[in-house]
């Protein structure tokens, strides 16, 4: 049975919004560990970025009868990555943080691998398995924080439902390429 709700203590609650002011959105009620959350969505824009580069080579290399159509939805994908990577370094700043986009570090802090692809084939397949990376990471990350960080959880799993949607996507356009291999 659930547990009566505490009064709300709106005098202490006025006390402390004014202590630590400087500390912005992280009040004395946030619960979860500040620099590990802030590391992580450090890496997840590392990944994001990444992906954004991947799919934008993609855009520009894809060749083929069937290359317009998916040449155009990696640019899609690309544009939606870097809105993902932009949300992600808002947080990292609202949280007192610093968002990483070190050029030298972003390939060693991405859990997705930046591959180039020879062929509209391995390219699809390679944004792909990306996604499922990127998906996981995500699921990983949300069920961490739990409920210590719920804008941070409710923000992870927006991408994350933007990154089902591309896999989605890519599964579909692998099904499409003529003379694929297995």
């Amino acid at each position: 049975m659930n547990e009566p709700l505490k009064p709300l203590d709106i005098p202490q609650l006025r006390i402390s919004a004014r202590q630590r002011m400087e500390e912005g959105a992280v009040t004395a009620g946030y619960s979860a560990d500040l620099p590990e959350v802030i590391a992580m969505l450090n890496d997840a824009l590392a990944t994001e970025l990444v992906c954004v580069l991947r799919y934008r080579r993609h855009h520009f290399m894809a060749s083929g009868i069937h290359s317009h159509a998916t040449a155009a939805e990696f640019l899609v994908h690309s544009k939606e990555e870097q809105g993902h990577a932009d949300q992600l370094a808002e947080r990292i700043v609202q949280l007192g943080g610093e968002p990483d986009f070190s050029p030298d570090s972003l390939s060693k802090r991405s859990h997705a691998e930046y591959v180039e692809g020879a062929t509209l084939t391995e390219m699809i397949r390679e944004n792909l398995v990306a996604e499922r990376i990127a998906i996981d990471s995500y699921r990983h990350a949300i069920e961490s924080l739990g409920n210590d960080d719920p804008t941070t959880r409710r923000l992870l799993e927006s991408i994350l439902a933007v990154e089902e949607e591309h896999a989605d996507e890519l599964a579909d356009l692998l099904t499409q390429v003529p003379g694929k291999t297995g």
